[in-house]
């Protein structure tokens, strides 16, 4: 059994990273882009990811170990993302508005 341990904690060590937190950071948002971008349109969880994906940019784009240019690059795509997150919440909330119905709601049941 203790070889099946082993086994485990070396396939474990070597999915880890070790990364600094900008370049951490910067590693998660592009795999949340990729999640957002694999998930379905009517994914209940794409406003959530992002919002996510804002928050991050935004966090990117004034972090000090980050170039002029690169921060700039950041903070035109956090723009784009918010005009995606504005378009995705209304097209959700167009999706959830209900229908109207076709016959009237019996005002009793027998």
């Amino acid at each position: 059994m203790p070889a099946a341990a082993d086994h485990h904690t070396e396939t474990t060590a070597d999915e880890e990273y070790t990364l600094p937190s900008v370049e951490a950071l910067l590693a998660g948002t592009l795999a949340l882009m990729t999640g957002y971008a694999q998930s379905a349109r009517d994914c209940p969880h794409r406003p959530c990811m992002a919002r996510k994906l804002v928050s991050n940019l935004l966090y990117l784009s004034a972090h000090p170990q980050l170039s002029p240019p690169m921060q700039t690059m950041l903070a035109n795509l956090r723009t784009r993302w918010q005009l995606e997150l504005e378009h995705t919440a209304e097209a959700m909330a167009v999706e959830t508005t209900p229908t109207p119905l076709w016959h009237p709601v019996p005002a009793r049941v027998q």
